[in-house]
């Protein structure tokens, strides 16, 4: 049990290694696609229109990518394939015209599509030893690095040599090194469902071989609450409109809810271990709040919002992925993982498009958007908790 419960562990930081450098790598990149794509003669529609592809795909592929993945249970040859895409971003570097960019950009997204419900399965078994929400928590803790240090590493490059092609061959470390650390994890435990061998499902028999009900209130429940999430360049762009914050202060503010989103990671793990389900009560009701705190000139009600963002986020990313571990059994778990990162995707989209028009043309009608849908996503939530109780 114990041997387990290391090998567990080394797998969750090897993972989580992976996923730090694979943020330095492409969340670099994200942060300068806009004005390299320019600077490569892309007009503003192409680069909006290569920035919507990119994520459409990036989470629109997920459920076809997680059904193929239990099919075939190649869980670890998709995880390869999707971080192998990630060599595409230093390519950049050697792009002659801004289709290329394009297509290499594209590819990257795609890329993440094919890994990430193939790896959050190889993290679901891990995190069955350790506690789920403390295995994700780990996990996004090292995400959420990576994803704070990429953007200052591109910047410190292109300090040093002044060109954005030097700069993306600084990204060739990084990205060896992503595939290094996943090659280490393979070899360690190379089947790492062994690690959950004879785990019984809460929600279902294991002989049943479809998602449960539970699992379909949860994807409505996690479409409803992330539609009703107000986005991080929705609430900046309020504040320096209003002028309570200056431009050059945004991409710091957005490092500090990031880095809430990693510490927070940590407590949030460990409470979903031992309160389960029910601590994704609090989604709707700090959701609600973001609004209510942003949208105000008060500098320390401003510094509530990004407090209450970063934590949203971080469990979005941790026990909210945790869940559907608990919920989804083995056998559909990738598939439970591509439909619920589709879903997500889809309530960003959704939710991010009616608030966006309510902010430009009704902004009165804003926060009663959001309490609505939060009202519906906890009712869900409820629903769904009332079925766990049934089922148990």
């Amino acid at each position: 049990m114990e041997t387990q419960r290391r090998t567990a562990f080394y797998l969750i930081l090897m993972m989580g290694l992976v996923s730090a450098f694979g943020d330095i790598v492409y969340e670099s990149a994200r942060s300068i696609s806009g004005p390299y794509l320019a600077f490569l003669g892309a007009s503003a529609m192409v680069i909006g229109a290569v920035a919507g592809l990119g994520e459409f795909l990036g989470y629109g592929l997920r459920s076809v990518s997680g059904y193929l993945a239990d099919r075939t249970r190649a869980y670890w040859i998709a995880t390869f394939i999707g971080y192998g895409l990630i060599l595409c971003i230093p390519f950049l570097a050697l792009a002659g015209s801004w289709r290329v960019a394009a297509l290499l950009f594209t590819l990257e997204r795609i890329g993440k599509a094919i890994r990430s419900p193939a790896r959050d399965t190889i993290l679901s078994h891990a995190t069955h030893r350790t506690g789920r929400g403390w295995g994700f928590a780990i996990h996004e803790f090292l995400d959420q690095i990576g994803a704070i240090l990429g953007p200052l590493v591109l910047s410190l490059a292109f300090h040093v040599s002044g060109n954005y092609r030097s700069g993306f061959h600084w990204l060739w470390l990084p990205s060896v090194l992503v595939i290094v650390f996943l090659a280490l994890a393979r070899w360690k435990v190379p089947n790492p469902e062994t690690l959950e061998a004879g785990a019984l499902d809460n929600f279902v028999s294991p002989t049943h071989t479809s998602l449960p009900a539970t699992f379909w209130h949860y994807a409505v429940f996690t479409f409803l609450s992330v539609a009703g999430f107000l986005s991080f360049p929705l609430l900046s762009l309020y504040w320096v409109k209003e002028g309570v914050v200056q431009p050059a202060w945004i991409p710091s503010l957005y490092a500090v809810a990031m880095g809430v989103d990693a510490v927070i990671a940590l407590g949030v793990g460990k409470l979903y271990d031992r309160f389960g389900l029910n601590t994704l009560f609090a989604v709707p009701l700090f959701t609600l709040l973001v609004p209510i705190s942003g949208f105000s000139t008060s500098p320390i009600l401003i510094g509530v919002s990004i407090l209450l963002w970063g934590t949203v986020m971080s469990i979005h990313e941790t026990t909210m992925r945790a869940a559907v571990a608990d919920i989804a059994q083995t056998p559909k778990r990738a598939t439970g993982y591509g439909i619920f990162n589709t879903i997500y995707g889809a309530g960003w989209f959704v939710g991010g498009s009616l608030l966006g028009w309510l902010y430009q043309s009704a902004m009165s009608l804003l926060l009663w958007a959001v309490l609505i849908l939060e009202v519906f996503a906890a009712a869900v939530f409820w629903v769904l908790i009332r079925c766990r109780g049934a089922l148990s």
